[in-house]
């Protein structure tokens, strides 16, 4: 075997992981596949979290997590697919990020490896164990794999974003409402 389809073999089984890691995860919150807790169970956990509206949210971080992985067991689309699971798991870091780095403390550890993943496999390409190997390379240009990747920091810079706005919102309803209660307890 050449080092070349060493490499391409490489690509195919981390390919395979990640997406199929990020595949299952999803369908959790798509399908309540594997445990998970479907669309409802989601969109309510979303809602916690600070993503409003919970159902579009769970829909979207849904489709992000099985569709991106899907697309990068496939090896379809591959820069697309890198910049969707990188975008998405910049959401899930913004959740874990208080808790610090580490998973073991519910950190952004597990998060920040997914996505990282996601974008060096859409900057590498699939390999050519893939649908995009299979289909000439159609899918990768470089005017739309800079077109995705950007669409992709757009995106996840803004959900972010508003998720962020939404917490700094209820905390500082938090903080009014237990001001007014000690308050009129002084009463």
């Amino acid at each position: 075997m050449t080092s070349l389809h060493r490499k391409d073999l490489g690509l195919f089984v981390l390919r395979a992981a990640v997406g199929g890691v990020l595949f299952a995860h999803g369908a959790q919150k798509l399908f309540g596949w594997f445990g998970g807790g479907g669309l409802e169970g989601t969109a309510q956990a979303m809602e916690h979290m600070g993503f409003e509206p919970g159902r579009p949210s769970a829909i979207a971080s849904g489709l992000g997590e099985a569709g991106g992985g899907a697309m990068l067991v496939l090896g379809l689309a591959t820069p697309a697919a890198g910049s969707i699971v990188a975008g998405t798991m910049a959401g899930a870091i913004a959740v874990h990020s208080p808790a610090g780095f580490f998973a073991v403390g519910g950190g952004f550890e597990y998060p920040a490896l997914l996505g990282t993943c996601g974008l060096a496999l859409g900057i590498s390409g699939a390999g050519r164990y893939s649908l995009d190997a299979a289909l000439g390379h159609v899918l990768e240009r470089p005017w739309l794999d800079l077109l995705v990747f950007g669409a992709g920091a757009v995106a996840a810079a803004a959900v972010v974003t508003r998720r962020q706005d939404t917490v700094h919102r209820r905390e500082i309803r938090e903080i009014e409402q237990a001001a007014m209660q000690e308050g009129a307890g002084l009463s």
